[in-house]
């Protein structure tokens, strides 16, 4: 683990280094790298990973789309991750994008295994960072969730 995420909360410290590492991988196109990354990220708490990952995404999804987000634009986000990482599975992507804005039905087909939720959830952050820091954003989904929780 890296010294830069000694400032987050214990139980988000293992996720940031571990959805570091896969989009660095995947930044590289190190395979074995992401590999080991993605099996990493898919033994921690899925709730702790789930909440982070997914805050991030609704953070970069909502940044780029300040006046809302609509159907099209998440079609947009699902396409543009697969059209850029030829290993992404779809509709673990779609998963991934309902899940991230809450409109995600639980009660239907059963959730994709760990591992193809954390390979996607590093391609499909990679593509809506372009090139972006993962850190900062981690960072305010980390911030944002700490005030939520605060808050309730």
């Amino acid at each position: 683990m890296t010294d830069t995420w000694r400032h987050l909360p214990s139980p988000a410290r293992p996720v940031a280094a571990a959805v570091t590492a896969a989009v660095d991988a995947v930044r590289k196109g190190e395979a074995e790298a992401l590999d080991d990354a993605v099996a990493g990220l898919a033994a921690l708490d899925p709730a702790h990973t789930g909440l982070i990952l997914g805050t991030t995404v609704r953070l970069l999804l909502e940044e780029g789309h300040p006046d809302g987000l609509a159907a099209d634009d998440v079609r947009d986000a699902l396409a543009s991750c697969v059209r850029a990482h030829p290993g992404a599975d779809p509709q673990v992507v779609l998963w991934l994008l309902a899940g991230a804005l809450g409109v995600l039905d639980e009660e239907g087909a059963p959730a994709p295994p760990p591992e193809a939720l954390a390979r996607n959830a590093a391609l499909l952050l990679t593509d809506l960072l372009a090139g972006r820091d993962l850190g900062v954003w981690l960072t305010t989904a980390l911030t944002e969730i700490q005030h939520t929780q605060l808050n309730d």
